[in-house]
This record gives structure tokens, sequence and C-alpha cells, in this order.
């Protein structure tokens, strides 16, 4: 990831699962292939769904704990998934 004053956040994990225009699963609970990573933190699921002309965007975050649940809280989780959302929306208007 990359914040708006460019600063880098690596983010290691892995693809679970990855279906064309339906869903992308991915996980930082491993760093790379199969390698465990030292200390998982969320899995996250996206999924796409046709809806009245356009497609509903459904984001789900699965924190390991409830003390990474609210870690990530602090580390401003929904004003980032939120910019996210907007970002995406912004391309999508493009097309």
């Amino acid at each position: 990831m990359r914040g708006p004053d460019g600063q880098e956040m690596p983010c290691p994990g892995v693809y679970l699962e990855v279906v064309k225009d339906e869903r992308i699963v991915s996980t930082d609970a491993y760093t790379k292939a199969w390698y465990p990573s030292a200390k998982p933190f969320m899995t996250v699921m996206i999924t796409f769904e046709d809806e009245g002309g356009g497609t509903r965007y459904t984001a789900r975050v699965r924190h390991w704990t409830a003390e990474d649940k609210a870690t990530h809280e602090k580390m401003g989780f929904h004003q980032g998934w939120g910019l996210c959302t907007d970002q995406l929306a912004a391309l999508a208007a493009k097309l």
C-alpha cells in the first residue's frame, strides 16, 4: 500500500482464490507461496455481484483476534477502505 504522502507500507500475503468477475480472497497468513507469516492479521474477501445494470462490491475482513480488529480500526481501517472504494467508484465512472 502507498499512503497519500507516498509512504510505502508493505503488506505481504497471498491470494487464496480469484474467480473472474466474482470473488477475490487474500490473506496475510502466508507471506509467499505457503510460507507462514510470523503474525497473521487478517483474511480479506471481496465479492462482485450483478445488480441492476451495475455491480455490487462487498468487502469483508476477518481478523485473527478481537485485538487485531481493534488494532486495525485504530490504524484507520474504515477510513482507508472507504478511500479505496471511493477511488474504485471514480475509476468505474470513467469507463
